[in-house]
């Protein structure tokens, strides 16, 4: 027995100190990481705060019921003591029972709602950051009979779907036997789990200490905005918090009192004590303040109630709702009070009648009345009543989401467009995008990749200022793509941990295409192609096909060590060289010389990182030299979320080559950056209605920029008026920059985004509706249209393109756009663009179309495509030759007081992904054109006597 005691305390030792090493490994790795990105301040303030919760809601948790554990145990009822007010309940046991095993199960219950929790936030891949999570289900009434619901709906599903209603009954069931050792376990995990969820939660605390004003306040309780942002989740963690702890610490003791002097096993209980009542009382005062707290709290909940036709408080919520809430909250405290005062009495205590008085008190007048008021007050005069609160929802919403700063302009085509419009607005047609981003990644990946191992993972549209005469130039809309180095692809036979790590480092270079333009055989006419036909230059191995365009497109250092795909960790300058690109037959090889990277000459680095990425190959491999270093976290997703995970990053990162100067103080200058749109966003705006988004506020407030070579990473402010933003700068005075500190280079790139953007032509289909009854008959409700891709029918999805917008200077610009159809029809009604050049970036215009004219909508012009009978014939003896032909997307171009639709037209073999552009075709008032070149089709329908064959249908 001493053998298996001393064995026992050894294993436990052994186990404390493993798990003492990997915490301490991650915290070194950690600290070692953020130094490389120069943000270390921001993970020990991060760190710091984490800690402090977590060690103080973990301790006072349990050591609050472990306190009243052990003093239930004190107060137990032993035959010994029993007292006037102790003698056995006549008939105890039909009661009994089930009393005791609801309240163990509820206990389990209560656990699992908790330990849940947890499992948001648990990531095996210590490498991915944890990114600021939504707030906890709180442990109320709903979440108690969602729980139910999902564990009883498991029941027949198999028996993996019904083990965890298995465990929780047979967890009940040993409750109420090992009641004194179980109670005590449970509330050290409950204790955990509360300290490890909330330590997730920093983000908010520290708000709450450098709260921003919103100058706005909401319309029902007039408090600053910043109150429902900043302070109201505090409120919310801080009741999700104190409702579990009262919650087990009451019923856990209530279940010892029961269970006392083997009640079960004896068929009687006795009547509880003075002491016993009086504990009990001071727990149940404890739970009816946090129940006070829980009322409170969802006085201000109401602003995000969907319970009228509009989001946020209604006319049933406002004036009924909240008083019931303020009454119930009000009476609940009084309720503790009263239990507080209890504890001070030495006679016998009844609290029967006052808790069911306020059972019924909540089911009537916080259910039952709200409910009934709006079926037969509110429903009957329904418009009358909600006027004011559908107001407060419409204004709400569009200033949430930015929707106020739209300028609202009347576009009515004149349909007068000639030839000779289209020769004045040339800078526009030259840039009408042919390309797509899917055919033209798809030809990349077959002429470009050059090696299996590399890959081009997207294509992104951005514009160029390039060459077009001996001393002129223009903006270009191009595609561009980074070829980066996908470790997966990698023959088998090749996968060694020192390929993986030590070989394989980084990808090598990019394309450019112009949207446009077609080189012979239909294919991408690219800018910058290639590895190898400039090797001899010494600076860069990429072709260019025009030595003009090195100047505005710098291919010099074309390395990509971060990335999009970059999930591996590598190491460099060690005795193994690195693989560069091939060259012929051969490869050559390179050292890498950048600022990235971690140092691990000594071996407490390689034992820490070792263990943090369970990679003991590093303790062992004799290939690293003093100057060996680690690249770590070289996904640029993961990168910028380790260290912002309190912004929301858009998902499409996009490439940029620009001469930006050194930003990493790097001995080799790095021409390749990333850039990514980052947000703030809440779902605590009030009256605001997030639709299907998650969030109901939104602002574009950062920039990021990442060094493809040296890994640095800096943000910038890109809306200084955003009062969250302002939150984040005077918490991290260090991380953000202003916009201004980015290289001209650099901004010269910056485009609206398109996840900000559909955010809000999302709630603009609504929102755009300002009068009241209008809104409430949902009478000029919009949709996204759809069209034509490939041969299925899709939403039209926002596209960048450069034009000349209609009222505005003459002046072509960057800009993304979306059209509107009205819903249920298919004409165009409106369109939205964003603007995305020097001063104006950002503006959002809408053009409106007038109601009483019709103006061709994106599914009519794919009709008449379709229904053509010339046009359909060709594609359609396109796709029996042993090809598909692949109509792209439809782009409504304004030009002029005009809209030009256009739609290129692909053709890619069964066996072989290889899409070349074939046709062009052009709509126009009543004529299509289908030619082998945009320019053919576009003379087709402007010039009277079009010189070059094409197909062209009247439309009717």
């Amino acid at each position: 027995m001493r053998f298996w005691n001393r064995a026992s305390q050894f294993i436990v030792i052994l186990l404390g100190l493993w798990f003492g090493f990997d915490l301490l490994a991650h915290f070194v790795v950690e600290s070692l990481w953020f130094q490389e990105v120069n943000y270390r301040p921001v993970f020990w303030l991060r760190l710091g705060t984490q800690a402090a919760i977590w060690t103080i809601v973990t301790v006072v948790s349990i050591a609050f019921l472990l306190i009243n554990l052990s003093l239930a145990q004190r107060l137990k009822s032993p035959s010994s003591l029993l007292t006037p007010h102790s003698s056995p309940l006549p008939n105890s046991l039909p009661w009994l029972l089930p009393l005791t095993f609801g309240m163990s199960f509820l206990i389990g219950l209560l656990l699992l709602h908790y330990g849940r929790a947890i499992t948001n936030f648990w990531q095996i891949d210590w490498t991915v950051p944890t990114i600021t999570p939504a707030l906890p289900l709180r442990f109320r009434l709903g979440a108690i009979a969602q729980t139910l619901t999902q564990l009883i709906s498991s029941i027949g599903d198999g028996w993996i779907a019904s083990v965890e209603l298995l465990l929780l009954l047979a967890g009940a069931i040993a409750l109420l036997i090992y009641p004194r050792l179980l109670l005590k376990v449970g509330a050290v995990v409950l204790g955990l789990s509360l300290g490890f969820t909330l330590s997730h939660y920093w983000g908010n605390l520290l708000q709450l200490f450098h709260v921003t004003a919103f100058n706005r306040v909401d319309p029902l309780f007039n408090r600053d905005i910043s109150f429902y942002i900043f302070f109201l989740p505090v409120i919310e963690l801080f009741e999700f918090w104190l409702i579990g702890l009262f919650t087990y610490g009451f019923v856990s003791v209530y279940l010892i009192y029961l269970l006392s002097d083997n009640s079960l096993s004896e068929g009687r209980v006795l009547k509880f004590s003075v002491q016993q009542q009086r504990h009990l009382a001071g727990l149940g005062g404890c739970w009816m303040m946090a129940i006070a707290l829980t009322h409170w709290i969802s006085r201000y909940e109401l602003l995000y109630s969907t319970r009228g036709v509009a989001y946020g408080a209604s006319y049933a919520d406002a004036m009924v709702q909240l008083p019931a809430n303020t009454v119930l909250s009000l009476g609940a405290l009084a309720i503790s009070l009263y239990l507080f005062y209890q504890t001070r009495s030495k006679h016998k205590i009844q609290n029967t009648k006052l808790f069911s008085g306020y059972l019924l008190a909540v089911v009537v007048v916080g259910f039952l009345l709200p409910i009934a008021v709006q079926k037969f007050a509110v429903q009957p005069n329904e418009l009358a009543r909600e006027r004011p609160y559908i107001e407060r929802s419409i204004a709400k919403t569009r200033e949430a989401f930015n929707l106020t700063a739209i300028d609202v302009q009347t576009f009515n085509p004149q349909n007068n467009l000639t030839f000779a419009d289209l020769q004045k607005n040339n800078l526009t047609v030259q840039n009408i995008r042919l390309w797509d981003t899917r055919p033209l990644l798809a030809t990349n990946r077959q002429l470009q990749q050059i090696r299996p191992y590399y890959r081009f993972f997207d294509a992104d549209i951005d514009r160029y200022s390039l060459p077009t005469g001996p001393n002129s130039s223009a903006k270009q809309q191009v595609l561009i793509a980074a070829r980066e180095l996908d470790y997966n692809n990698v023959p088998a036979e090749a996968k060694t941990w020192v390929n993986e790590h030590l070989v394989y480092t980084h990808g090598y270079g990019f394309t450019v295409s112009p949207v446009n333009k077609v080189a012979p055989g239909g294919l991408p006419d690219y800018l910058v192609r290639d590895i190898g036909s400039d090797a001899n230059r010494g600076e860069s191995a990429l072709g260019l096909a025009d030595d003009r365009i090195r100047d505005r497109i710098p291919i010099a250092n074309p390395r990509l060590y971060y990335g999009e795909i970059a999930n591996t960790y590598v190491m460099t300058s060690t005795k193994v060289r690195e693989f560069d690109y091939p060259s012929g037959n051969e490869n050559a090889y390179t050292v890498y010389d950048g600022q990235g990277g971690i140092s691990i000459r000594s071996f407490w680095r390689k034992l820490a990182f070792s263990k943090v990425l369970n990679d003991w190959q590093m303790l062992l491999t004799r290939n690293f030299t003093p100057d060996t270093k680690l690249l770590f976290r070289r996904n640029i997703n993961q990168r910028i979320r380790a260290i912002a995970p309190f912004l929301q990053f858009d998902q499409d990162p996009y490439l940029v080559a620009a001469d930006a100067g050194n930003l990493a103080q790097s001995s080799t200058q790095n021409y390749l950056y990333w850039i990514v749109d980052a947000y703030t966003t809440s779902d605590r705006y009030p009256y605001s209605d997030p639709g299907k988004l998650g969030f109901n506020y939104i602002r574009n407030s950062v920039k990021v920029v990442i060094d493809a070579y040296n890994g640095s990473v800096n943000f910038y402010i890109a809306d200084p008026q955003d009062p969250m933003i302002q939150t984040w700068a005077a918490i991290f005075p260090n991380l953000l920059k202003p916009l201004d500190a980015m290289p001209t280079a650099l901004r010269n790139h910056l485009r609206y985004p398109a996840d900000l953007f559909n955010s809000q032509s999302d709630r603009l289909i609504t929102y755009h509706m300002t009068d009241v009854q209008v809104f409430y008959n949902r009478e000029d409700q919009w949709q996204v249209p759809n069209e034509i891709y490939g041969n299925k029918s899709q939403p039209v999805e926002p596209y960048y393109l450069i034009t000349n917008l209609p009222t505005t200077v003459n002046r072509e610009e960057f800009i993304l756009l979306l059209p509107y159809t009205p819903n249920q029809r298919t004409n165009l009604i409106a369109w939205l663009a964003a603007r995305s050049d020097g001063q104006n970036y950002g503006k959002l215009l809408l053009y409106t179309f007038p109601k009483q004219e019709l103006v061709f909508g994106t599914e009519q012009i794919e009709a008449r495509i379709n229904q053509d009978p010339v046009i359909s014939q060709q594609i359609s003896l396109w796709n029996r030759a042993g090809s598909r032909a692949i109509q792209g997307n439809l782009l409504v171009i304004p030009i002029e007081q005009s809209l030009l639709y256009v739609e290129p037209l692909y053709l890619e073999a069964e066996q072989n992904s290889l899409p070349t552009l074939v046709r062009v075709i052009v709509a126009y008032e009543n004529r299509i054109a289908m030619a082998a070149t945009l320019d053919e089709a576009l003379k087709a329908v402007f010039q009277s006597k079009p010189t070059t064959p094409a197909i062209v249908r009247p439309v009717e």
